[in-house]
C-alpha cells in the first residue's frame, strides 16, 4: 500500500530534517526540492527507513534518493542476479529486491547478524525475502566462494557499501563476477571530499583515493561518478 498524498508529502518534510547530516554535494534546498518531487518510497521501505535513523550509526544507511536511483539501474538492465557488499539493516537491500522481478536473486553480504536482523522483518512484509540472499560471513569470502563455484560473469549488477580499505579487493572480485554490460555501484567515492586531500594518513580515504584513480584509467570499464550524497561511482563493465 503506497501512502495518501498528505501523508507522503509529510515525511518528505521529515526526510528532508533528518538527512541534513548526510555527506551531500549537491545545496540543500535543491537536494530537498529533488526529494519532494521525485522520491517514490513504499511504507514498508519508509519504516525501515525511520526505524534505522534512530540507531547510532544510522549515517550508514544509504539515502531514499540513492536507493530509488539504483532500482532504476537494475531496472533499466533487466537485472535478475545482484550482489550487494554491506547491508546494515537492509534498507538498500529491500530497494533492490523490489525492483528485481519474481525469479531475481540478490545475494547480500555482510557480517553483522545484529544489523541485518533490523531489516528481516521488513523483507518479509515486503513480499520479496525469497530473493535476498543474505550471506553472514566476511564478503571476501563470500566472493571468492561464487568465484570458485563457477560463477564467474554470471551476475548483472552490484552495489558495494562496506567497509572502505577493502573497496579495491571487493572492485577486483565484483569485476570478475559481473557479465559483459553489468553494472557496478560503489558507494561514498567521495567521501566528504577528503579524496581531494593528499596524504592524509587515514587509511579510508587513501583507499579510495587509489581505488578512483585506478577505476579512472581501467580499461575493462567504463566509469563515472554521480556528485549526489557522498559520491557514487557507477562501473559498465565492457
Amino acid at each position: 500500500m503506497r501512502q495518501t498524498r498528505a501523508s507522503y508529502l509529510a515525511s518528505v518534510m521529515v526526510l528532508s530534517i533528518t538527512m541534513t547530516d548526510r555527506p551531500n554535494f549537491i545545496p540543500e534546498d535543491i537536494h530537498n526540492y529533488i526529494l519532494q518531487t521525485m522520491l517514490r518510497e513504499s511504507d514498508i521501505a519508509r519504516e525501515l527507513r525511520e526505524v534505522t535513523e534512530r540507531l547510532p550509526n544510522a549515517r550508514m544507511m544509504s539515502g531514499p534518493d540513492q536507493v530509488q536511483f539504483l532500482q532504476l539501474l537494475v531496472r533499466l538492465i533487466g537485472a535478475r542476479r545482484c550482489i550487494e557488499v554491506g547491508v546494515f539493516t537492509g534498507y538498500s537491500a529491500l530497494g533492490v529486491a523490489l525492483a528485481l522481478p519474481p525469479d531475481g536473486r540478490l545475494i547480500a553480504c555482510d557480517v553483522s547478524e545484529a544489523y541485518t536482523s533490523v531489516g528481516k522483518p521488513f523483507w518479509g512484509r515486503a513480499g520479496v525475502a525469497q530473493r535476498i540472499d543474505l550471506r553472514l560471513a566476511p564478503a571476501l569470502e563470500t566472493l571468492q566462494r561464487l568465484i570458485e563455484n563457477g560463477e564467474r560473469a554470471s551476475f548483472d549488477f552490484a552495489y558495494i557499501d562496506a567497509d572502505k580499505r577493502s573497496y579495491g579487493e571487493y572492485y577486483e572480485r565484483v569485476l570478475e563476477l559481473l557479465r559483459p554490460n553489468g553494472l557496478m555501484t560503489i558507494d561514498n567515492v567521495l567521501w566528504s571530499g577528503e579524496v581531494l586531500k593528499k596524504d592524509t594518513g587515514d587509511p579510508d580515504t587513501e583507499a579510495l583515493r587509489a581505488l578512483n584513480a585506478k577505476i579512472g584509467k581501467d580499461d575493462r570499464v567504463d566509469a563515472s561518478i554521480v556528485p549526489g550524497g557522498d559520491g557514487l561511482m557507477v562501473v559498465r563493465k565492457r
